[in-house]
């Protein structure tokens, strides 16, 4: 990477391979880590030469002691993509986990392809006790299938650092109306209610305002409640599949400091334009 980070360097947008640049970044230095990886669907997907596959009998133990090499190649046998979408991911996971702070919380954005697989694996790696929320992301636009129920949802599978000292502040989260008011009384309706672990929420309009240009674009709300909830003001946000930058307009804009990372020279193009554009400071850099 080009300059060192420290927890008073500005906000960073960095052009790169994510694996190398996550890797050069200190320990527990995030309280808040959102990805939104290639949801396996069947294109290629880059691989690096890395592949962490770890194992207790081996000597060198995952997360917590955990023994997770029998687990991952069982898993292996139900799909034959399996193994090449996990090489990539895996290590990158892992990474992530290393920057978690004390505090922190991982949040997984996938849709119904790996989200069964990507649970079982991120319990051995981590431990079930750091499991937190498994958040159904449901929206209903675009085309359906009349050949089966439509898949119109996304999981977003959340785990903690440390489960007896996570930070969790549901008041901080943007309320959202009751389905039925008449049932509850004229204040509570007025105020709304805490979002629950199901999430309704429209994609990014094509023709709307927000809509970058990005194909795998995600909503500003979805992200605004990730980080009202799970990160404070100061505090550091990292998405290394940066995409089309929501994160670090939404952290921005919340007054959280961000690290974006994104191999794509568009996507950090879009970035670029977007959070200059929202007035957002940020450093623009390159790993060698």
């Amino acid at each position: 990477m080009t300059a060192a980070w420290t927890p008073d360097s500005p906000n960073r947008v960095i052009l790169g391979d994510n694996l190398e640049v996550i890797a050069s970044l200190p320990d527990e230095s995030f309280t808040l880590v959102y990805l939104d990886p290639p949801f396996n669907t069947g294109r290629s997907q880059q691989r690096h030469s890395t592949k962490s596959v770890r194992s207790a009998t081996a000597g060198n133990a995952g997360f917590k002691g955990v023994q997770y090499e029998r687990i991952r190649g069982d898993l292996m046998q139900y799909d034959d993509t399996f193994d090449d979408y996990w090489s990539f991911l895996e290590p990158r996971l892992l990474e992530a986990w290393r920057l978690l702070a004390d505090d922190g919380t991982l949040y997984l954005h996938l849709d119904y392809r790996e989200a069964h697989y990507a649970k079982v694996l991120l319990d051995a790696l981590f431990g079930r006790e750091c499991f937190l929320n498994e958040i159904i992301w449901a929206y209903d636009y675009g085309a359906k299938s009349k050949s089966r129920w439509p898949t119109k949802h996304d999981t977003i599978l959340v785990y903690v650092k440390n489960p007896a000292a996570y930070h969790f502040d549901s008041e901080a989260v943007d309320r959202e109306p009751y389905m039925a008011p008449g049932l509850v009384t004229p204040e509570k309706a007025a105020r709304g209610k805490l979002p629950t672990d199901v999430w309704w929420h429209t994609i990014v309009s094509p023709t709307g305002k927000e809509k970058t240009g990005y194909p795998t674009q995600k909503p500003v709300g979805i992200l605004r409640r990730i980080i009202q909830a799970s990160s404070r003001e100061g505090d550091w946000v990292l998405d290394f599949f940066a995409g089309s930058g929501t994160t670090g307009a939404v952290a921005g804009a919340l007054g959280r400091r961000f690290v974006l990372v994104d191999s794509s020279r568009d996507s950090v193009e879009v970035i670029r334009t977007r959070l200059a554009k929202a007035g957002v400071e940020f450093v623009e850099s390159a790993a060698p």
